[in-house]
């Protein structure tokens, strides 16, 4: 026997086995006569098997075609299962993207990025769940998000060229994609310039800090530079909005990092800060997903998305040297 029956023909010769003619087969299958025929000609022909005994009152099945029958049944289920299942595999990856969401929209560009998802020919809705960085990553991690935006300190060997590369963070491994590379500068009160200006991370240590959530990129940036020249300084505020930072330090009680691009439109203006000039952190806000899941479809085209946003050039998974770092865990 040549190749396995197409379904077409496994439909025809189970209708007509069902209806007795040929005619009523077309009718219910919606094809014509001479079409039904041909296929139960095909049929028997690549089976080498007489399949219908032809009679002025119908079609009745032969032995053999008796014999095939049920297994016809089966195949025609099958062909009906799988292509309902892949359609289902297929809605699924192209249905949904959650993404985990940092920092301000406009920031991220989050609403560029979303429109490009929900334009693109796949049509992805996107779901959004706002956090902070590092527990954006660690809900990566658990499946609970596809993908998400991740901020660390960039590495000196990257201060220039960034590569998009796997990384291990704490037990998982992850691709990231740079997006920008921006500057966290220490901001303090006015009146404290003095106990600042020209001083490094170690007197800086020594001063009372704004505190920001646990598992902030704040918090870690800061608590990677301090732990190792002591004791982590002393913290006696909190608050996890970035306005408020900069209110927190003008109201004369504290430190507290804060970006560039936050601080450029208040220093326009009168202001009650001042911003140290010896020291700063430079970081990468990045598109981030497990390592293992880098290809699935879904985000495979979030990952297009986001560096279309950002007009950025494709690049090569794995380029340049791939990099690891034990996150600190916060006291």
């Amino acid at each position: 026997m040549s190749d396995l029956p197409r379904t077409q023909a496994l439909r025809c010769f189970i209708t007509v086995a069902r209806e007795g003619t040929v005619s009523r087969a077309a009718s219910v299958l919606k094809l014509t006569q001479p079409a039904v025929s041909l296929q139960l000609k095909g049929l028997e022909e690549s089976t080498g098997l007489l399949l219908f005994n032809r009679t002025p009152g119908g079609f009745t099945l032969t032995e053999a075609g008796a014999t095939l029958l049920p297994l016809a049944h089966r195949a025609v289920a099958a062909a009906s299962d799988f292509k309902a299942t892949a359609e289902a595999l297929k809605e699924a990856q192209r249905g949904t993207l959650r993404v985990g969401t940092i920092l301000d929209p406009e920031f991220t560009r989050l609403g560029p990025f979303v429109r490009s998802l929900a334009t693109s020919a796949q049509r992805t809705e996107v779901f959004l769940r706002h956090g902070v960085s590092d527990d954006v990553l660690a809900q990566i991690g658990r499946g609970e998000l596809d993908v998400g935006y991740y901020v660390d300190a960039t590495p000196p060997d990257q201060l220039v060229h960034r590569s998009f590369a796997e990384r291990s963070i704490e037990d998982g491994c992850y691709q990231l994609a740079p997006l920008l590379s921006y500057d966290y500068r220490v901001i303090a009160p006015i009146d404290w310039s003095n106990r600042v200006i020209g001083k490094g991370w170690a007197e800086l240590a020594h001063l009372p800090w704004l505190a920001t959530p646990v598992h902030s990129g704040h918090r870690r940036l800061l608590d990677d530079i301090f732990r190792p020249l002591g004791p982590l300084p002393k913290r006696i505020a909190y608050t996890d909005q970035e306005e408020a930072m900069i209110d927190f330090v003008e109201s004369g009680i504290c430190l507290s990092l804060a970006r560039d691009i936050v601080l450029a439109p208040r220093l326009s203006r009168p202001h009650n800060f001042v911003v140290a000039d010896k020291v700063k952190i430079s970081c990468d806000l990045s598109f981030a997903c497990l390592a293992t899941r880098r290809y699935e479809p879904a985000i495979a085209q979030a990952f297009a998305a986001a560096r279309a946003v950002w007009n950025l050039k494709p690049a090569v998974a794995g380029a340049g040297p791939a990099r690891s770092r034990k996150v600190a865990k916060n006291p």
